[in-house]
């Protein structure tokens, strides 16, 4: 479970669909799913430092696993999850979905669900 790196955005599965059902609005879908993003990921032991960059905006979440931690969303809500480590995934709760993130031949593979819709984005690594 090493999953320290830096990822860029390889392919995206229902961002559309599910971005629609955990209610963002059009504008936003249409400006996200052109975005190219990094997520950079620093792992020593179970403390992470989650860090997603987009053009003009940086959002960082610091968690440690098994341990209430307050996180953000892509839209500046805050709220408090625990992050858990389950079968070599990480997995958390956000308010309206769920989410996991794995190291899956070498690539960073995150899925959500929502509403019964899955959504999956993979990312190569790149550092």
């Amino acid at each position: 479970m090493a999953f320290t790196g830096k990822y860029e955005v390889e392919s995206q599965q229902n961002y559309d669909d599910f971005m629609k059902v955990i209610g963002i609005p059009d504008e936003q879908i249409e400006k996200g799913r052109s975005f190219n993003y990094t997520t950079e990921v620093v792992q020593k032991g179970n403390d992470f430092t989650w860090t997603q960059i987009y053009p003009g905006f940086t959002l960082t979440n610091n968690f440690t696993v098994g341990q209430e931690s307050e996180m953000q969303t892509m839209g500046g809500k805050k709220f408090k999850a625990t992050v858990r480590l389950e079968g070599g995934k990480l997995v958390v709760d956000f308010p309206k979905y769920n989410h996991t993130s794995e190291i899956v031949g070498g690539k960073l593979v995150e899925t959500s669900i929502a509403g019964g819709v899955t959504f999956t984005r993979t990312s190569k690594k790149v550092a």
